[in-house]
């Protein structure tokens, strides 16, 4: 087998970063393996069984955590997993991780000593919120029904394209000179979710009114709808915790890894309108 023939692993593959990471590799003629549990072989963070015909042959390795690296134990799984596909013989690893969280910072220190014991070369991709959060993710049909209330104040977020992210780290999988690099990937400008909504509206899309509300009264209405007592208590973290003004400045690396300014929401905010993204549900 050639180097040629080894395919890249991108876990998370079908979800929001994983499948454009996967589609960009493709596009430049890089084998790929998806890794999922509906995936051929499959693949479960939680099953530590799926992992070795996972990582077998692979030469790079995209790490994305799901659901979210501040979850207990996800800094040693990702170095588990990490360590098995260096010992199976990959020599990239390129990690997904969080700006501000001190639990994805510690991943990333677990990732890069597993990388450099075994010879491999690491990239750490430290990503702002998407503002794919508000056209396909947990945010959407509240963005579409006019009203989004979330526990965050006037604090600003450079929020990024999902799309600067894949570029960013299938540039990292598949180019030299990434090695040894910690990519601060953001939009170019911060924004308050206020003024994020009101951006919707500039887009043509629906007008959308931000609400802040208490931290206690959104929780205890997520538990109401049924989401697990884990998932509520990440979500609340990361609004109280990590979104306090520590993530505000701009990073460079969208710049440094591409050689490009980094996409601004409006114009992905544009293309989702006009893509029926933001279009009400119907009812009945």
């Amino acid at each position: 087998m050639t180097d040629t023939d080894r395919p890249v692993l991108v876990l998370g593959g079908t979800g929001r970063t994983g499948r454009r990471v996967a589609a960009r590799l493709r596009a430049r003629g890089v084998g790929v393996r998806v890794a999922s549990r509906g995936g051929t072989p499959p693949f479960d963070w939680a099953d530590r069984a799926t992992w070795p015909a996972a990582v077998a042959g692979v030469r790079a390795v995209y790490l994305c955590f799901a659901p979210d690296l501040a979850v207990p134990g996800a800094p040693e799984t990702v170095a588990d997993l990490a360590s098995a596909a260096v010992a199976a013989g990959a020599e990239r690893l390129v990690l997904l991780s969080g700006r501000g969280e001190p639990e994805a910072q510690e991943t990333e220190a677990r990732v890069r000593t597993v990388a450099e014991s075994g010879g491999a070369a690491w990239t750490v991709v430290r990503a702002s919120w998407f503002v794919q959060n508000l056209t396909e993710g947990a945010f959407r049909d509240a963005v579409a029904a006019g009203l989004l209330a979330l526990p965050a104040g006037d604090v600003a977020e450079p929020f990024v394209d999902a799309d600067d992210v894949a570029d960013v780290a299938a540039a990292a999988l598949a180019d030299a000179g990434h090695g040894g690099r910690v990519y601060e990937v953001t939009g170019p400008r911060a924004l308050t979710f206020a003024e994020l909504t009101a951006e919707v509206g500039r887009a043509g899309g629906p007008a959308v009114r931000y609400e802040r509300v208490p931290a206690d009264a959104w929780a205890a209405e997520l538990a109401g709808l049924g989401v697990p007592a884990e998932e509520v208590a990440l979500m609340t973290y990361l609004f109280t915790t990590v979104l306090d003004g520590r993530n505000s400045a701009v990073g460079d690396g969208v710049p440094h890894a591409l050689g490009r300014r980094p996409a601004d929401v409006a114009g992905h905010l544009r293309a989702a309108v006009l893509a029926g993204a933001l279009h009400p549900e119907p009812v009945g």
